[in-house]
């Protein structure tokens, strides 16, 4: 996958995250910054990243994501994988 077309599709699991409002809590809890600071980072690949990262860590939210946006599950660990930081090793 190419680095433009991960971003795409952290993009679009950014805006399918805050639209639910019991995921997007635990984002921003987890994020640590407010709306406002994600809003901006957006348009960053290692924010970006995290957020495939957050996706990752829940098997039923990454199922249901790929489910509502046609995208076969293994679709986000290929553009994680494209993104900074997404070829370090995984130890699970």
């Amino acid at each position: 996958m190419t680095r433009a077309a991960a971003e795409i599709l952290a993009l679009k699991a950014f805006g399918w995250i805050v639209a639910d409002d019991e995921l997007a809590g635990r984002f921003l809890a987890a994020s640590g910054a407010d709306p406002a600071a994600l809003r901006e980072r957006a348009a960053d690949a290692e924010f970006l990243g995290f957020v495939l990262d957050f996706l990752l860590a829940d098997e039923t939210a990454l199922l249901a994501f790929c489910a509502a946006n046609g995208e076969k599950p293994e679709a986000p660990m290929r553009a994680r994988a494209a993104l900074p930081g997404g070829d370090l090793p995984n130890w699970t």
